[in-house]
């Protein structure tokens, strides 16, 4: 194994692209051992998907050069790049769910017999690429449809085995998965790193790049901005290189006073959840994927049917439908950012607006100036990244995306906040900043009008540091809620998955 070990397994040198006028790449080395991990990391807009496109085949590069075991590399395609050993795992998984698992591990890689595809053949090496990752549970003749998001991703890794990949890249991988599954997919790479394949693993989970990853590459403003071994670096280091300046508190704590009750539930759903929100603190629901979290906060909003139990806002009844929701002082952000949460084909600044046109005209007319004005007021508080309040919104980076989405609820003015995974997907500065936001609302130097928020996190660090409260969601039920320093992170997905 020494001499992987010494050797790039490829190598990326001065490499540039540009989309226009806009510089996304400028100059960016990057090379990688066989037998190792590396870490990509930075904010949305770095450049980290821009350069692991041009190494997957997908962009071709302005300028730069690239090697892979020290032979020059210049894929045309992505397929040209996978006959070349690199395979790239995208966030959004790439497979066809209409298909098998063998189906898709060798799809366009066939094999052939008389002119025909070759089954038993297709199923024999189906088999032994997921043998080889540990998982000869997963039967090659399943419908991938079927599968569970972990699963899908072991196929996706199988059909990167099968082909013969060198290099393999991971967008993102854990960010649809739970806890248990990660550890999995940790064991899993920890066995590809030992048969000597070279990995980039791009991920916002600072404590999931220590865990895996024996070293980090940061791009910012698509320039090189620091590297170094993860053990000798703290996530301090790391994200003040992320983001050009020291974070002095990922998780702000300003004084807060919990008021009155602003919302109120008691008996709620077959779990029957009952708890009591108050203005001026942050209540958090944990929980594995799949608990019943998301269709709590769902049927809070008038998404879903409530069958039983009773919710209140202050004083009176909750409306049993969204726009009562809204009117009554009561804002919901989806965890489906794309799907749900923002009208991503109108504008940022109807999208901030839509949910309350009412200062911006009367009788149904709406005065374009007024309501640009009020969404530019807001893309400055929030500090939101665009090209103007005219720009679409689907054309922004995740973190500023789900900015605009909170703005709507700022913008709208509502009471109680309910947000469902607020920073899923989007990089530790956009991060930092949602959180500084969050603790802005619930202070006490807001009072009388602080803002009482309800959220749902898979992110256990964002859960203990942020809430005051916390009640972990297991199989439907709620448990109580507790102060959040009260257990550690273990201790809840212990209680999670049951175990405590």
């Amino acid at each position: 194994m020494t001499e992987h070990l010494t050797a790039p397994r490829f190598e990326m040198r001065g490499v540039r692209k540009a989309f226009g006028a806009t510089t996304a790449l400028d100059g960016v080395d990057l090379a990688v051992r066989g037998g190792e991990i590396c870490a990509l990391v930075g904010e949305n807009g770095a450049g980290k998907s821009t350069l692991m496109g041009v190494l997957a085949g997908a962009l071709q590069p302005g300028a730069g050069r690239m090697s892979i075991d020290g032979r020059p590399y210049a894929p045309r395609d992505p397929i040209d790049a996978r006959r070349a050993g690199v395979a790239m795992i995208y966030q959004e998984l790439s497979l066809a769910p209409h298909l098998s698992v063998m189906e898709n591990v060798l799809l366009g890689a066939e094999p052939m017999r008389f002119g025909l595809v070759d089954r038993a053949r297709m199923r024999e090496l189906a088999r032994g690429a997921l043998a080889e990752l540990g998982h000869d549970d997963i039967l090659p003749e399943a419908p991938v449809a079927e599968l569970s998001p972990a699963a899908q991703q072991l196929v996706e890794i199988a059909r990167a085995v099968a082909v013969g990949c060198r290099v393999l890249v991971l967008d993102e991988p854990t960010s649809s998965l739970g806890a248990e599954d990660t550890d999995r997919l940790f064991a899993l790479l920890a066995r590809l790193k030992a048969q000597g394949h070279a990995i980039v693993y791009i991920s916002h989970f600072i404590e999931d790049v220590q865990r895996v990853a024996d070293r980090f590459e940061v791009l910012r403003d698509g320039r090189n901005a620091g590297r170094g071994s993860v053990k000798d670096a703290t996530i301090g280091d790391i994200v003040a290189m992320m983001v050009g300046r020291p974070v002095a508190e990922l998780f702000p704590r300003t004084p807060r006073q919990p008021g009155e009750p602003l919302l109120d539930v008691e008996g709620l759903g077959p779990g029957g959840a009952s708890f009591t929100l108050r203005r001026g603190e942050v209540v958090g629901i944990a929980g594995l994927i799949g608990s019943g979290r998301t269709r709590l906060l769902r049927a809070l909003f008038g998404l879903e049917p409530v069958r039983s139990g009773r919710v209140r806002l202050g004083v009176v009844p909750a409306p049993r439908d969204p726009r009562g929701c809204w009117r009554a002082g009561m804002g919901f952000l989806s965890e489906d950012r794309k799907g749900e949460g923002l009208a991503v084909h109108l504008s940022l600044a109807d999208n901030v607006t839509l949910t309350r046109l009412e200062p911006f005209g009367r009788a149904g007319w709406v005065s374009p100036g007024r309501q640009r004005e009020a969404a530019r007021q807001w893309v400055e508080r929030l500090g939101i990244r665009c090209g103007g309040v005219g720009q679409g919104a689907g054309e922004l980076s995740g973190g500023n995306q789900q900015k605009v989405a909170l703005a709507r609820l700022l913008h709208h003015d509502v009471d109680v906040l309910i947000l469902d995974e607020p920073t899923r997907g989007i990089d530790v500065g956009s991060k930092a900043q949602i959180y500084a936001l969050i603790d802005s609302l619930v202070a006490t130097a807001a009072a009388p009008r602080a803002k009482a928020v309800l959220m749902v996190s898979s992110y256990l660090p964002e859960i203990r540091g942020l809430c005051d409260r916390v009640g972990v969601m297991r199989r439907g039920r709620l448990g109580p809620l507790l102060a959040a320093t009260a257990r550690s992170e273990h201790e809840l997905m212990l209680e999670a998955t049951g175990t405590a």
